[in-house]
């Protein structure tokens, strides 16, 4: 027997896209619905996203900009890139699931999108899409709700520099803060911060609720209709990266602390299957002065070599495949970390990295950490990072060859439309000849592990012979993604995340 300290209709766990849009829906559909989180602010690492956009194709907000994609399209590109590493139904469920979802967000006032081209990431793919299939939220002006503000996790800036918040909500935070002021319009709604899920409650077969913490307490919520488990991955968690096979380290992920892997845990327990758990977003990491490696995009010059002092990838290709090739080249024992950035001094010694995320510390600080390096000669940049000379002058003599000629025989920088996406209109290749010649330290990064609890096409989280486990639902970065192996196109994982928790609420509403 279990003693019941709230009841309510529905119980979300996690307060990223996914679980800001559960909670709406539940919310909007005349639900009952406490949503726990389990850190001090709302918003998971959707808060982090620079853009906060949704990979929704044929939705409204692009349609009224003139796009005249269609649904065929978008699923015959997500098709072949995804291929059958996941069941065909779940993708097609999140492709064609995207733009009613936007069709039931855009009439609440307090939910607004506006179109922001962004190619997709396999560009030569059939039915790609050099605009992409991408909206992100409308930035929110909060200068009058300071609590609001504080309460929206991010920007990084703040949690790990210490810099001020802004008084404007953009990306993720914009997508978050939309909607708690959305959700203050209903009644019933409970909203509880540093409230982790220990475990799922079951009876005769059906998950019925919750045990959640709050400092010492213990306490159990009832769920009459569901529990949604979309916390995020468990990219923060070093022992189940290891357990499962997740390359890298907890240290370089963008998640935040809280993505620890409980709801898996719990879900695991009550017999969930689970899929594609060595996976996760991946990304080359800019090294910082704290030691941590943090996704960097918006590359505009460099190229990156090995411990041999060779270029061994197209730089400015989508970051899921750089990091991904990173990881494979470091699996077949080609390649170690760290690997480097050379670039020369047209632009001074910082590195041509147009989006780090975490903000760049001063660059002494760098320096001295032996993060950033500087020579003269290639060959005196060389020795400083341990590769060979010779090899180290060929590289970059072979790379401004390359430039001369515009194109990049070697590894194709510029073929696809996301390559040209941060040239401004201008080459993707620039040249490396102005001394003094500089080298940044690079490692991987990650944007959240993937891999989580199956689930069918509204969000029923799947036991090991392939049945609904009543009354469990899983979203986003908890539950295994639809997209496999693969990043089909910024807006994935954010899109999923909200998308399925909306679907797993509209289900649960009919139990």
């Amino acid at each position: 027997m279990v003693d019941w300290a709230e009841e309510t209709d529905v119980l979300v766990v996690g307060s990223g896209a996914g679980g800001a849009c559960g909670a709406y829906t539940a919310a909007r559909e005349g639900l009952s619905v406490t949503l726990v989180e389990a850190s001090e602010y709302f918003g998971g690492t959707t808060a982090y996203s620079g853009g906060g956009g949704v990979w929704f194709p044929t939705n409204a907000v692009l349609k009224r900009a003139g796009d005249d994609d269609t649904i065929e399209d978008a699923l015959e590109y997500y098709h072949a890139v995804v291929g059958d590493r996941t069941p065909q139904e779940l993708q097609d469920a999140y492709v064609r699931g995207g733009a009613p979802l936007i069709d039931y967000l855009e009439t609440d006032d307090d939910l607004a999108f506006m179109p922001y081209p962004w190619p997709d990431y396999f560009g030569k793919a059939p039915k790609a899409r050099a605009g992409g299939r991408h909206i992100v939220p409308t930035p929110l002006p909060i200068a009058d709700d300071p609590e609001l503000n504080e309460s929206v996790r991010g920007p990084l800036g703040r949690e790990r520099n210490g810099e001020a918040l802004p008084d404007m909500l953009i990306g993720g935070r914009a997508l978050i803060g939309r909607f708690l002021i959305a959700l203050r319009k209903y009644p019933n709604v409970q909203l509880h911060r540093n409230t982790p899920l220990e475990e799922l409650v079951v009876e005769d077969g059906a998950v019925v609720g919750a045990i959640v913490s709050n400092g010492d307490e213990r306490r159990a919520i009832r769920a009459r209709k569901g529990v949604v488990l979309a916390a995020g991955g468990f990219d923060q968690n070093d022992e189940m990266r290891s357990k499962y096979g997740v390359p890298g380290a907890a240290r370089d992920s963008m998640g935040p602390w809280s993505n620890l892997g409980k709801a898996h845990q719990a879900g695991i327990a009550v017999g969930s299957d689970v899929d594609l758990m060595g996976e996760a977003w991946w990304s080359p990491g800019l090294t910082h002065p704290d030691g941590r490696s943090a996704f960097a995009l918006c590359f505009t010059g460099g190229i990156f070599v090995d411990q041999d002092g060779k270029r061994f990838t197209n730089e400015y290709a989508p970051y899921d495949r750089l990091g991904r090739e990173v990881i494979d080249r470091m699996e077949s024992g080609d390649m170690t970390l760290p690997f480097w950035m050379i670039y020369d001094d047209s632009r001074g010694p910082v590195p041509p990295v147009g989006a780090t995320n975490v903000p760049l510390s001063e660059t002494e600080e760098y320096v001295e950490k032996g993060l950033w390096k500087t020579a003269d000669t290639l060959a005196g940049l060389a020795e400083q990072i341990g590769v060979p000379a010779a090899a180290l002058e060929a590289t970059v003599a072979r790379f401004n060859e390359l430039v001369v000629k515009g194109v990049d025989e070697d590894f194709g920088r510029g073929d696809e439309p996301y390559d040209l996406a941060f040239t401004g209109g201008g080459s993707a290749l620039v040249p490396i000849e102005k001394g003094p010649f500089h080298a940044a330290q690079f490692g991987i990064s990650d944007l959240g592990t993937k891999g989580g609890l199956k689930t069918d096409t509204v969000g029923r989280v799947l036991d090991t012979e392939g049945t609904p486990i009543a009354g469990l639902y899983a979203a986003g970065n908890t539950m295994a993604a639809p997209s496999g192996t693969v990043y089909p196109g910024g807006g994935n994982p954010i899109g999923t995340s909200a998308l399925f928790a909306h679907l797993a609420v509209k289900d649960a509403a009919t139990r």
